[in-house]
């Protein structure tokens, strides 16, 4: 092999970078966070056009509006779909595997909020079953100030 063909030869080095970084969630955002944290309340937004409650609070992905109107919804909700994960992936995952997550439309909601699913087994998740969150008793302003969802108790 000419000295030209081994300079050219691709050479890879494995490695990983985790870099912790922040951002600013934005005046919608930070709103929904401090009624969590500080009242345990669960806040959307009203598009002026269509009327969709967006939960979490963002511009109307229908009518492209951005709500002004503030509505409370839930705190219980139905649980639309869900998934258990039993795949690790450590640089990004909260709980052990395996462990459930869900879609749940908050009452008075028109869209969906991606949480986590527990106080449950499994096998008794099903699309329409009624949901409740459970709250850390230490909130910092953090979607994870919701520890999990769980069925209603009845």
């Amino acid at each position: 092999m000419s000295s030209e063909q081994e300079r050219s030869i691709a050479i890879t080095c494995p490695g990983q970078i985790k870099i912790p970084y922040t951002w600013p969630a934005g005046q919608a955002g930070s709103r929904f966070l401090v009624a969590l944290r500080d009242r345990m309340q669960l806040l959307g937004v009203r598009c002026p056009a269509c009327q969709k409650v967006w939960v979490p609070p963002i511009r109307c992905l229908t009518c492209h509006q951005i709500g002004t109107e503030w509505v409370q919804v839930g705190p219980q909700g139905t649980l639309e779909t869900w998934t258990i994960v039993r795949t690790s992936v450590p640089s990004i995952q909260v709980l052990p595997v395996p462990y459930a997550t869900g879609v749940i439309r908050l009452d008075g909601a028109d869209t969906g909020l991606v949480h986590f699913l527990g106080g449950v087994e499994f096998s008794k998740l099903f699309s329409g079953l009624r949901v409740e969150p459970v709250f850390n008793a230490q909130r910092r302003g953090h979607i994870l100030d919701i520890c999990y969802f769980q069925p209603v108790s009845t």
